[in-house]
């Protein structure tokens, strides 16, 4: 697991990290999200021992990174920032990584081979195309076969076969059992790969909650109703409680009422239903709607 506990860092006055807390469980992939300066970089980066904290501990299996003896072995990482030498071939440098972790020297091979860049070992790192290098990155991160992946924008620059491979890569992952934390803005695929969602905003936490739990809990759920009197019917939705929005298509979406009542209460006053279905709102607009409640609270 990972244990963030009252994590603090300040630049100047301005506190980038405001006291964040919360743990990162083995066997699911947790998605790690946050409008830009949030702070989530630099929590990955406190985590990996790269930035030290003002205040507050993180903890690998109940280990400060920096205590791990071979710590390629025992987390895999992948930061937007990292950039091997651009001089080195890509199998010289896992090569040079894996000798600085005891790692066996065909492993370099195994994880060439799983990331796509088999044809790509001799070349060097300088010509590699945003995607190649991406790829790369990944590779150096599964060299240790390490039960902990902690990766930054994973899906950069990877081509729709290589996303896809990778979502299919860290599910397999955490079925295995491994602990996953992953920092994306691209929704869509959070809310494709994601078990579990850490939130913050400002540098606190927001939500820590399962992502059906947070789709629920601060997505918008309707009832898409069609009719050939929408307008008779909408008047007795009103006056029953319900809140309506009429859609561009003449469709209503209707809050505050379920399905099966909207569905008796049509038939009462005899209005026919072309379509009658329960919409759940996305990964997206739940974020949006939680992170502009945070913003407004900010504000008060």
């Amino acid at each position: 697991m990972i244990d963030v506990l009252n994590l603090t860092k300040q630049y100047g006055q301005h506190t980038v990290v405001d006291g964040l807390t919360f743990t990162v469980r083995s066997g699911a992939v947790t998605g790690f999200l946050g409008p830009n300066g949030a702070g989530k970089s630099t929590t990955m980066r406190m985590v990996l021992g790269l930035t030290r904290p003002d205040a507050g501990s993180v903890r690998i299996d109940g280990r400060a990174y920096h205590a791990l003896r071979y710590p390629a072995r025992r987390v895999g990482a992948l930061l937007e920032t990292a950039a091997p030498h651009r001089g080195l071939t890509a199998a010289d440098h896992l090569l040079w990584v894996a000798q600085s972790n005891r790692i066996a020297p065909q492993r370099v091979a195994e994880v060439i081979e799983l990331v796509g860049l088999a044809g790509a070992a001799r070349r060097r790192v300088g010509t590699f195309s945003l995607g190649m290098g991406q790829r790369l990155g990944l590779a150096v991160a599964l060299l240790g076969d390490p039960p902990v992946l902690v990766l930054d924008e994973p899906v950069n620059g990877l081509d729709a076969e290589g996303i896809r491979w990778l979502r299919e890569l860290l599910r397999a992952m955490a079925a295995e059992g491994r602990t996953v934390l992953v920092s994306s803005h691209l929704m869509n695929e959070m809310s494709m790969v994601a078990d579990h969602l850490i939130v913050i905003h400002r540098g606190q936490l927001l939500s820590d909650s399962s992502m059906s739990n947070f789709v629920e809990r601060h997505g918008r759920t309707y009832v898409r109703v069609r009719a050939p009197e929408p307008g008779l019917l909408g008047r007795e939705l009103e006056r029953k409680g319900a809140s309506l929005t009429l859609a561009p298509d003449g469709s209503l979406e209707v809050a505050g009422m379920p399905a099966a009542e909207i569905s008796r209460l049509a038939a009462a006053v005899g209005v026919p239903l072309d379509e009658l279905s329960t919409r759940t709102g996305s990964l997206e607009d739940a974020f949006l709607g939680l992170v502009g409640d945070g913003e407004r609270s900010a504000r008060v």
